[in-house]
């Protein structure tokens, strides 16, 4: 994909504000819905699945553990959920001007950015009152693993963007899958309550989000959270390689299939 130029820069970002705009219009809360959603979310799964089901097992820290872990799946949420109509809800734009239709997917990823961001800065502020330690000495790996998070959103939001112009049948299928993905990831549950009762369990560390979510865990809340080198050895090297492989396929499929996207939109 092309690098941006000047023109493109302009509209991109007339398209980030727009969408950013668009997605809290007529909302009384407006933009505090961005740090109220996972907020909500990661309290009534604690009380839940804490206090009423206990399956935190001796992870310390577990508010901090499970927001992490909330926020890192509501920023691939709203990327690859964004992603499945960028093309098709730009239609009328990619018909009258001419772009880089990956603009319409970047664009779409970058409110899920801003939100990333600003809930980072309140799980930071969460951490420093409850006292969690940071692994100090692995901090330098928590932007390759954040980019490794966005690499992978953004590359699935790309393939579903290209396939929903044909088929629209996707967003229903990306929607049931992602109901499965949530529970087959270790969000709310730890890792070594799983692998405890389960031998196979293990094998859920071969999804690659569950991969990046452990690991900045570990770096950032506990020691505890079992990373994917502890639980599979050098096969964790199988969750890491495929997020660079999935991004080569997105987008070749995404570049084969965007010159028809303005007859199919």
């Amino acid at each position: 994909m092309q690098i941006l130029s000047k023109t493109n820069k302009s509209i991109l970002s007339a398209m980030v504000r727009s969408d950013f705009k668009l997605r809290y219009q007529n909302s009384i809360l407006g933009y505090l819905w961005s740090l109220l959603r996972p907020l909500l979310l990661s309290v009534i799964l604690y009380i839940v699945f804490v206090k009423f089901l206990r399956i935190s097992g001796d992870i310390r820290h577990y508010a901090s553990y499970l927001l992490l872990g909330i926020m890192c799946w509501t920023f691939f949420i709203e990327i690859t959920m964004g992603g499945v109509s960028a093309v098709v809800g730009k239609g009328d734009l990619i018909r009258k001007i001419s772009i880089p239709r990956y603009l319409t997917v970047v664009s779409t990823s970058a409110s899920a950015l801003i939100n990333f961001g600003l809930n980072f800065v309140v799980l930071l502020g969460i951490m420093l009152v409850t006292g969690v330690e940071v692994q100090v000495k692995y901090l330098i790996l928590v932007p390759f693993l954040l980019i490794q998070l966005y690499a992978l959103s953004l590359a699935i939001a790309f393939i579903l963007a290209a396939a929903y112009v044909k088929y629209r049948d996707v967003s229903f299928i990306w929607e049931v899958f992602t109901q499965m993905l949530f529970y087959l990831t270790p969000i709310i549950y730890p890792v070594s309550l799983v692998v405890q009762r389960y031998p196979m369990g293990k094998y859920i560390m071969l999804n690659p989000l569950a991969q990046i979510i452990q690991h900045l865990r570990y770096i950032l809340v506990t020691p505890q959270s079992q990373t994917a080198w502890q639980v599979l050895g050098w096969t964790a090297l199988v969750p890491i390689l495929s997020v660079p492989v999935i991004c080569i396929i997105a987008v070749k499929y995404f570049r084969s299939e965007s010159k028809s996207f303005a007859e199919n939109v």
